[in-house]
C-alpha cells in the first residue's frame, strides 16, 4: 500500500468520524427537543399561531318603568393592533391613511392602551363599513392589526334624557389609576355621567376571551375551534322609575324655550317620573369619537348644554320659597291662620331708607297667610321674614332640605346655598351687611339658591303629609339569569311642620289656582281641582326666570312637577302651562281626571 493510499484512507476515516459525530449530535438534539423540550416548544409554537383576544360583554339595557327601552346597544367594529407584531412593519403608517389619523396619534393610542406587547391595544372604535371591508380583503397588508365586533350605546334622542342616562366613553389614564384592574382595562369604555356612571358595575358585565388562529405573517385565519376561551358575562339590565310618556311631555313643554329644567316625582316614594335639562346634548355623539369641531361648538355654546340644570342649576327659588317662610312663621307662633300685619300692602314696604317693592304696584291691601300665598304678596312676607330673623330662616330652610344634596342616585349633585351670619361675615364682611338681607330671603331672592330637584323634593313633603322620600331613578335590576331585584323608596326626612301647618299651607296653594286673585288661575285643568305656586326669580343677567311647582290629585297626591324656564318672565305665563301639560299627561294616563287635583304654586 502506497503512502498516498494510506493518507487517502485516513482522510476518509476522519471525515466519517466527523459525519458520525454530527449525526449523533443532531440525533441527540432532536431527541432532546422532542423528548425533554416538547411541552415548552409546543406551547411556544401555539403562541405563534394563536392570538388571545378579549370579548366585550353586552352592556345592560336601560328601560323605563314599563320596560320600554331608553338605552340600547348597536353593533360596531373596534380596531386594535398587537404592538410586538407591528414594531418592524409599516402597519401604523398604512392605518394612518386608512383611518385618517396622524401616525403620531396612533402611536400615542398604542402606548396608552398597551397592557402587554402581545395583547391587542385599542386604536379606534366604531369603524366605518368601507374601512372594515379594506381590512377584511387586504388583511395581509396590515400585519398586527385586528378588528372585532363590538357595540356602541344607542340613546333615544327625542326624550332629552341625557341629563339622567348620561353616556359612556373610553377610560381615561387618570380614571384607570383608581379602578379595579381585574375589571377595568385600558381602552375599554366606562360610564362617564348619569345612570351609566352610577351603575356602571351593574351594566358592564365581565369580559371574556377567544382564541384566534393566525399565520406566521400575522394574517388572521379565524377563531380556533379546538381552543375554548372564557365566555363573556353580559351586564345586568336596569329598570328606571322614569315614565317615558311623562318624560316626553316634560320635554315637549320646552318646545318654545331654549333653557330650563323640569322634574316630576311620585311624592309617595321619591320615584322620579321625568327629568329634563334644556338645552341638552344627544348622548349618541359621545358614543364614538367626537369631532373636534363639534366638541368646540358645545364648549362655546353660551347656553351651556353641558350643565345638568335639574341637579346643578342654582337659582333663587323666588315666591315658591314663601311656603318655607309661612310654615316657619306658623310653627313658631309668629302668625296663625287669620293673622294680618299692621302694615298693609300698598305696593311696597319701607325698611330703613329703602323701599322694598311688591310685584303688584297697586298693592294687595291687608291679607292673612292663606291670602298672601294665593296672591303671592311680597309685602306680607317681608314683614314675616323680619319677624322670623336670619337664624330661624336658616334653621327651617335646612330642615326643609335646602342647602344640602337630596341624595339622588346620580353623580355630581349640587348642594345649593342657604346663607347664615357666618356666610355673610365671610363673603361681605363683619359689620358690612344689615338685616335687610332677610327681606330678600323671605321672598326667595338674594343669596338663597336652590336646584329644581331640591324645590321639587320640598313640595313632595307638602304633598305627602310632611314625609320626604329620597329622590331616586333605579326601580329594579334584572340579572343575567332573569332574576329581578326591586329597589323601594327610602325615607329621607320629615318637614318641620305640624299637620295643622301643612293644612294651612295647602289651603293657600289651592287658592293660588282657584281663588279670585290666585296668581295661576289661568292654568287650571277643566274638571279638576288644582293648586299651585308661581315664582318669578330676578336674574341680573337678563329677563326673569319663570318658576312653577305642582302636585295632584288633591285628595291623594301622586305626582309633583317642578319647572323653571330661564329668561322667560312671570311664572304664571310660562312655567305654569308647562307643569299643567306634565300633570295632565299623568292624570289622563291614570284616569284621574275625575278626581281632585292639587298643584303647588311658584311665584
Amino acid at each position: 500500500m502506497t503512502q498516498g493510499t494510506t493518507s487517502k484512507q485516513q482522510r476518509l476515516i476522519i471525515g466519517s468520524l466527523f459525519c458520525a459525530f454530527f449525526i449523533i449530535l443532531l440525533l441527540g438534539r432532536m431527541i432532546y427537543l422532542q423528548t425533554f423540550r416538547y411541552e415548552s416548544l409546543y406551547k411556544q409554537s401555539e403562541k405563534n399561531r394563536i392570538r388571545i383576544q378579549s370579548v366585550t360583554p353586552k352592556r345592560g339595557i336601560i328601560f323605563d318603568r314599563e320596560k320600554r327601552i331608553l338605552v340600547d346597544n348597536r353593533a360596531s367594529y373596534t380596531l386594535s393592533v398587537v404592538p410586538v407584531e407591528i414594531a418592524k412593519t409599516e402597519t401604523a403608517q398604512k392605518l394612518s391613511t386608512l383611518l385618517d389619523l396622524e401616525q403620531s396619534e396612533i402611536t400615542r393610542r398604542i402606548r396608552k392602551n398597551t397592557i402587554s406587547r402581545f395583547q391587542p391595544a385599542l386604536i379606534k372604535r366604531d369603524l366605518g363599513f368601507e374601512q372594515i371591508a379594506i381590512l377584511e380583503e387586504q388583511n395581509e397588508l396590515f400585519p398586527g392589526a385586528v378588528y372585532r365586533k363590538d357595540q356602541v350605546r344607542l340613546y333615544k334622542p327625542d326624550l332629552s334624557a341625557e341629563c339622567f342616562t348620561g353616556y359612556v366613553g373610553e377610560i381615561s389614564s387618570e380614571e384607570i389609576k383608581s379602578l379595579d384592574p381585574s375589571i377595568y382595562k385600558a381602552g375599554r369604555v366606562i360610564g362617564k355621567s348619569g345612570i351609566e356612571k352610577q351603575y356602571d358595575r351593574e351594566l358592564r358585565g365581565l369580559e371574556g376571551t377567544e382564541y384566534l388562529e393566525i399565520t406566521a405573517s400575522g394574517q388572521l385565519l379565524g377563531v380556533l375551534e379546538e381552543q375554548h376561551g372564557v365566555l363573556a358575562e353580559p351586564g345586568g339590565d336596569i329598570v328606571l322609575t322614569i315614565d317615558k310618556d311623562i318624560q316626553k311631555a316634560a320635554n315637549e313643554s320646552f318646545v318654545d324655550f331654549s333653557c330650563g329644567a323640569a322634574v316630576a316625582l311620585d311624592p309617595r316614594n321619591g320615584e322620579i317620573l321625568a327629568i329634563v335639562s334644556k338645552p341638552s346634548n344627544d348622548a349618541n355623539i359621545f358614543s364614538s369619537v367626537i369631532p373636534a369641531v363639534l366638541w368646540q361648538s358645545i364648549l362655546a355654546d353660551t347656553n351651556n348644554p353641558l350643565l345638568n340644570r335639574p341637579l346643578n342649576g342654582l337659582y333663587p327659588p323666588a315666591s315658591t320659597y314663601k311656603l318655607v317662610i309661612a310654615g316657619a312663621g306658623l310653627e313658631l307662633g309668629l302668625i296663625d291662620r287669620n293673622s294680618v300685619f299692621p302694615h298693609s300692602c300698598t305696593g311696597g314696604y319701607r325698611f330703613g331708607i329703602r323701599v322694598f317693592r311688591c310685584w303688584l304696584p297697586a298693592g294687595h291691601g291687608k291679607t292673612n297667610v292663606v291670602e298672601a300665598i294665593e296672591r303671592s304678596c311680597d309685602v306680607y312676607f317681608y314683614q314675616l321674614g323680619q319677624k322670623l330673623g336670619l337664624e330661624e330662616f336658616y334653621k327651617y330652610s335646612t330642615a326643609c332640605g335646602f342647602g344640602r344634596k337630596t341624595g339622588i342616585d346620580l353623580p355630581q349633585e349640587a348642594s345649593g346655598n342657604v346663607p347664615d351670619r357666618e356666610w355673610y361675615d365671610k363673603r361681605i364682611g363683619k359689620g358690612q351687611w344689615t338685616m335687610a338681607v332677610i327681606l330678600n330671603l323671605a321672598i326667595g331672592q338674594g343669596e338663597i339658591l336652590s336646584t329644581p330637584l331640591q324645590l321639587a323634593q320640598f313640595y313632595c313633603g307638602l304633598a305627602n303629609k310632611g314625609r320626604v322620600y329620597r329622590p331616586h331613578l333605579l326601580k329594579s335590576i334584572i340579572e343575567t339569569d332573569g332574576r329581578e331585584t326591586s329597589r323601594g323608596g327610602e325615607f329621607s326626612f320629615a318637614l318641620p311642620f305640624s299637620p295643622e301647618t301643612l293644612e294651612i299651607l295647602n289651603e293657600g296653594l289651592v287658592q293660588v289656582m282657584h281663588g279670585e286673585e290666585g296668581t295661576a288661575r289661568g292654568s287650571k285643568i277643566k274638571g279638576v281641582t288644582m293648586a299651585g305656586k308661581t315664582g318669578t326669580a330676578q336674574n341680573p343677567h337678563g329677563e326673569n326666570h319663570s318658576w312653577f311647582v305642582g302636585f295632584a290629585p288633591a285628595d291623594d297626591p301622586q305626582i309633583v312637577a317642578c319647572v323653571i324656564v330661564e329668561n322667560a318672565g312671570h311664572g304664571s305665563d310660562h312655567a305654569a302651562p308647562a307643569v299643567r301639560k306634565i300633570l295632565k299627561t299623568y292624570l289622563e294616563k291614570h284616569n284621574l281626571l275625575n278626581k281632585e287635583i292639587l298643584i303647588v304654586e311658584v311665584n
